[in-house]
């Protein structure tokens, strides 16, 4: 299939989920989805925001820099594609500013809530020194992340960013901002609500190792496989961090491309099976967007 010509009405903005950035050195967070989106006719912007923190924090930070863009561009709405966190972080903006947006693509989004982070947050006890030591690395560690990719002055707050990856964080998350949910666990949501289209899709950790190819090297995939062995609700049907049906949002492309929660944005540099391609993925979606005039 050609994939030129797929010239979105609405720039496109990948908005980066935990520990993510937009580019360290010639590291890119989407590795090799930018220019591919710009091949095939796109505008495309990636912006910059804390990499731990909450979902509100982070989607004030994502509104302030989409008018920016808007300013400087002159465009009127923007095509948010959120992968992990920052689905929820899209999903935010689209709620309080649904006129800035004109659609929101949760890839591998925790739209109910992570299992993993379930565990982690039962496994320290709020306020006490494990917790708190647990939360100076981790806020170091972003912090360091941000100062490589040029943006050292946004905040970083791990125990608001665990609390609201939880799924008792999600779900006060939800009663606020329920646009897209389905009605029902596992179904879809509406694809239109407020003049804002929803979409997602996500993928799910399947077969041997024997199947994954050059993957089955990668230590952020076999990290993400055990990690798949603590889901219980979604046990068997999760990419190591998200379970299938709580990434449901909207329109749902699809929730079981053979890939895990890293390979939904073609990490680690593009190390993912030889029978799914997620950089076509997201050019297809761009290309679904423009048959939808967005």
């Amino acid at each position: 299939m050609n994939d030129t010509g797929v010239t979105t009405k609405y720039p496109i903005l990948l908005v980066h989920g935990l520990f993510g950035f937009d580019r360290i050195g010639s590291f890119d967070m989407f590795h090799g989805i930018v220019p591919a989106l710009e091949r095939a006719g796109c505008r495309v912007h990636v912006p910059v925001l804390s990499g731990v923190h909450d979902n509100e924090t982070r989607g004030e930070q994502l509104l302030d820099q989409i008018e920016r863009f808007m300013k400087r561009t002159g465009y009127l709405k923007a095509n948010l594609i959120g992968h992990s966190q920052g689905a929820l972080t899209a999903r935010y903006v689209a709620a309080i500013r649904p006129d800035r947006v004109a659609s929101v693509t949760s890839v591998s989004g925790p739209n109910h809530g992570s299992e993993v982070a379930d565990r982690i947050r039962r496994a320290f006890t709020a306020g006490a020194m494990p917790e708190k030591q647990a939360a100076r690395l981790v806020a170091g560690f972003s912090h360091f992340l941000s100062l490589l990719s040029g943006n050292p002055e946004l905040p970083q707050d791990p125990i608001r960013a665990l609390d609201a990856l939880t799924t008792e964080g999600v779900a006060r998350f939800n009663e606020l901002y329920p646009q897209g949910l389905p009605n029902d666990w596992g179904g879809e949501g509406a694809e239109r609500v407020n003049g804002v289209h929803y979409y997602s899709w996500s993928g799910c950790i399947q077969g041997s190792l024997l199947d994954e190819g050059q993957n089955a090297f990668d230590p952020l995939h076999l990290a993400l496989r055990s990690q798949a062995l603590l889901f219980e609700r979604e046990a068997m049907e999760n990419d190591g961090l998200v379970g299938r049906f709580s990434s449901h949002l909207g329109k749902v492309i699809r929730s079981d491309y053979p890939l895990d929660h890293v390979d939904t944005i073609n990490q680690a540099a593009g190390w993912v099976r030889r029978d799914i391609d997620p950089i076509q993925l997201y050019v297809d979606h761009a290309r679904l967007l423009f048959c939808k005039g967005l």
